[in-house]
């Protein structure tokens, strides 16, 4: 089981690479992975009081998987963004790769993600607003790219608030 200390952190050179499809042989070892985001982000929550989401590079499994619990728990594999909107809305984003860092980033208001789900089934998830936020926060985390590159401006860093 991975825990807190185990999550790949700023600088780390695992979140700058292009993670690998997951391959529908590997779909034992997506149960295993998942059990460790979720773990993972419980632990976050309960020191850092956020986390809706976390994708498999952060743990350092460097494969297509984000793993979303917000009212109920959502495994994506190879996930696809489509009809992403022009339209686009900013916002102070979190990672837990970085918990006491904001970054102010630009993301677009609405998306279709097409994804496997955890029986290898095919879905579309219709997302707007922080939703849309949050998947494509996670979609850029499995092709290398932090919200640090996405930043609006030079000024668009700030620390956490201290609870």
């Amino acid at each position: 089981m991975k825990h807190l200390e185990d999550l790949v952190l700023l600088g780390d050179p695992r979140l700058y690479e292009i993670c690998e499809p997951v391959a529908q042989g590997e779909l034992p070892q997506v149960k295993e992975w998942v059990k460790d985001l979720h773990h993972v982000m419980e632990e976050i929550r309960a020191k850092y009081h956020f986390g809706r989401g976390i994708a498999a590079p952060q743990l350092g499994i460097m494969k297509r998987l984000i793993y979303v619990n917000i009212d109920k728990p959502v495994v994506i594999i190879n996930p696809e963004l489509e009809d992403t909107s022009t339209e686009m809305f900013e916002l102070w984003d979190d990672c837990m790769s970085f918990p006491n860092l904001l970054v102010k980033v630009k993301r677009h208001k609405s998306l279709i993600m097409k994804y496997l789900d955890e029986n290898w089934q095919e879905q579309r998830w219709e997302a707007t607003d922080a939703l849309s936020e949050l998947l494509q926060h996670e979609y850029d985390h499995l092709n290398g790219v932090l919200c640090t590159m996405r930043a609006v401006d030079a000024q668009s860093f700030r620390w956490r608030p201290t609870l």
